[in-house]
């Protein structure tokens, strides 16, 4: 049986998120009512009829005694709104003769499902004038405070503290047409429609794509220009994003991408399909460090350094990573850079800059780390990127992470479902840094999650996270709509009995390694280890550059890489891919392994209109203090 919560592996490295926000406001909502027309409003309507038409004679007759009158008129008001207001049999405990059948004939019974009716009628008044609200502002991203602002992205948090203060209303307003329902045992009213208004609720519905009028620029290298990826920052979603500018940089100085060698950097081939870009651009404009290696064996050389980032280090390069290059048989060049550049302090740069600085006839130029780096940023932003091609996305999930995503979906969710990022570990002092905090308490998470999952009307949840069980159990148990329980589900423990993890297993991306094959024992032998290391990572061992002779003596050392590294990445992807396929995604605000399923739903089509940050226009209702 699959555990509905735990702990998932995700890796993702932090960015600063700029979201601004001030104190919440309540939404006071426009009660419009309709008159009832009944018997006893008929008969009411008389009563004051004839004292207007009596006070009217009298007045004519001289306007006598007017305080009299006066105290006649308010007299039976008096009296009427407290027969409405108060029960006096269940003040006393008797009965009394207000439990008797009044003018109309109607019981106190009748008068109190009348009552019900009439606030179930301004409650949907209410909620469909929340929903116009909403609507009017849904798929809009003006700013609140107005053209002029100087800080758009005040506005922006604006926006969405309004729309999350009105969905909250939405939901008070549901909660209390059910404990108005709730004393209907037979549900009479609710079949009556009274609650078909729910329909209304904007569903999360798929985001446009906006392609049209989409700026891209053609990728058409010359074969014998190369430029070298290196990315340093941060962990796999970090680099994902870096080795995405670096093929926009590639395609502005029409050259050849040459992705990492897994020795400075991730195995990039164990989690991205490298032939999909070539396919997509219908050329080779990306190449495997093994494949440059075959190429430039007899002279394997980096040219010329041109750092993007000047500070705090050149190509923001340490020298440890320098050494790693060199260790691959590189001959490096001074690491130098056309102009001063902070990595802390990016500055915004464009198309026409980066051609200025970084064309070379060189063979072979680095530029180093540019994922801080800001260049056409509403180009890199656009879905499916500023790179002309003919598929839905460049860099994406391998097939075999795919298909295994799919089959777990199919497993475990259904079309359904909603995704999200929870991460918790190191985020608490990253989140309590920023203005303002990103670190929610449970419950809070809880009540923003629920609101998120019954717009999507979604009956299961998909949770990645770091969290410790403590706070998933708490998260989950916090779940609920209508009283019932919203699953929370990760991916459970390898079991041999479940296929849907299949084909990882059988390529040896999962399990154990002992399951998977990569034994320690002497019945595997050398040929037959090494035949394995081949077929999950679709390359030779031990590469030719790595000075590995006796690829047996190196077991145990491959064993702890693979499980402890490749089947975490491996692991982490699938885990993207995942929150990428679903009906709606909650990520983390500041988080890279959140931006990158953004971007997958984006380039895919998946995107929904409920797309959010975890309590997105909200603050923490508490933060602690700085050390």
């Amino acid at each position: 049986m699959m555990k509905e919560v735990g702990r998932g592996e995700t890796l993702a490295s932090d960015i600063d998120d700029d979201e601004e926000e001030d104190d919440r406001e309540t939404l006071i909502p426009q009660n419009s009512t309709k008159p009832i027309s009944d018997s006893n409003h008929f008969e009411a309507l008389n009563i004051g009829d004839d004292l207007d038409f009596r006070r009217h004679r009298r007045c004519l007759g001289g306007l006598k005694d007017k305080k009299r009158y006066i105290l006649a008129i308010l007299f039976p008001l008096v009296v009427v709104l407290v027969y409405v207001t108060v029960d006096f049999g269940r003040l006393f405990g008797v009965s009394s003769i207000w439990d008797v059948k009044f003018v109309g004939g109607s019981s106190s019974i009748d008068r109190m499902r009348e009552s019900e009716l009439r606030a179930l009628y301004l409650l949907r008044q209410q909620r469909l004038g929340l929903v116009l609200l909403l609507n009017s502002g849904s798929g809009s991203n003006e700013t609140i405070v107005g053209s002029n602002s100087s800080d758009s992205g005040v506005g922006s948090v604006g926006f969405e503290r309004v729309k999350s203060e009105i969905y909250k209303q939405i939901d008070m307003n549901r909660q209390i047409r059910q404990v108005l329902l709730s004393a209907d045992k037979d549900g009479n009213v609710s079949e009556s429609g009274v609650d078909d208004e729910d329909s209304v609720i904007p569903v999360c519905r798929k985001a446009d794509q906006n392609l049209f009028g989409r700026k891209t620029i053609e990728w058409k290298p010359r074969s014998d220009k190369f430029l070298f990826a290196i990315c340093v920052s941060g962990q796999m979603s970090n680099h994902l994003i870096c080795l995405e500018k670096h093929m926009f940089f590639a395609a502005i100085l029409n050259r050849v991408l040459v992705i990492p060698s897994p020795k400075v950097d991730f195995q990039f081939n164990l989690v991205l399909d490298v032939d999909h870009i070539n396919k997509c651009l219908e050329r080779k404009v990306v190449v495997t460090y093994e494949e440059f290696y075959e190429l430039k064996k007899k002279n394997l050389r980096i040219n010329k350094f041109i750092c993007y980032f000047s500070s705090p280090d050149h190509c923001y390069l340490d020298d440890d990573h320098v050494k790693k290059l060199k260790d691959l048989g590189l001959s490096m060049p001074k690491l130098e850079s056309p102009w001063q550049e902070d990595v802390k302090k990016p500055s915004k740069r464009t198309v026409q800059d980066i051609e200025a600085k970084f064309s070379s006839d060189d063979e072979v130029i680095a530029i180093g780390d540019v994922f801080f780096a800001d260049v056409e940023k509403d180009w890199v932003v656009q879905p499916r990127g500023p790179i002309a091609h003919k598929c839905k996305t460049l860099i994406e999930p391998s097939r075999l992470i795919i298909l295994t995503a799919q089959r777990f979906i199919q497993t475990f969710l259904g079309r359904d479902f909603v995704a999200l990022h929870f991460r918790r570990h190191g985020f608490l002092k990253f989140c309590n840094n920023k203005e303002p905090s990103c670190f929610y308490p449970i419950p809070q998470a809880a009540d923003c999650m629920r609101r998120v999952v019954e717009r999507a009307n979604s009956p299961i949840v998909y949770l990645s996270t770091d969290a410790a069980d403590s706070e998933t159990g708490l998260l989950q148990s916090l779940i609920t709509i209508d009283g019932k329980p919203v699953p929370l589900v990760t991916r459970p423990p390898r079991n041999s009995a479940e296929k849907w993890d299949a084909l990882l297993y059988r390529h040896g991306l999962d399990g154990d390694p002992q399951d998977s094959g990569f034994s320690h024992s002497e019945n595997l032998g050398a040929k037959g280890w090494v035949g394995l290391i081949e077929g999950a990572t679709h390359q030779s061992w031990p590469p030719p550059y790595s000075g590995i002779e006796d690829a047996g003596s190196r077991r145990e050392g491959f064993l702890n890489f693979c499980f402890h590294d490749w089947v975490i990445k491996v692991e982490a992807m699938l885990d993207k891919t995942i929150c990428a396929m679903s009906s709606a995604f909650i990520g983390a605000s500041g988080s890279t392994f959140t931006e990158d399923i953004l971007r997958l739903r984006k380039d895919w089509g998946s995107a929904s209109s409920c797309d959010e940050y975890l309590c997105q226009g909200e603050v923490p209702n508490f933060i602690a203090e700085a050390e």
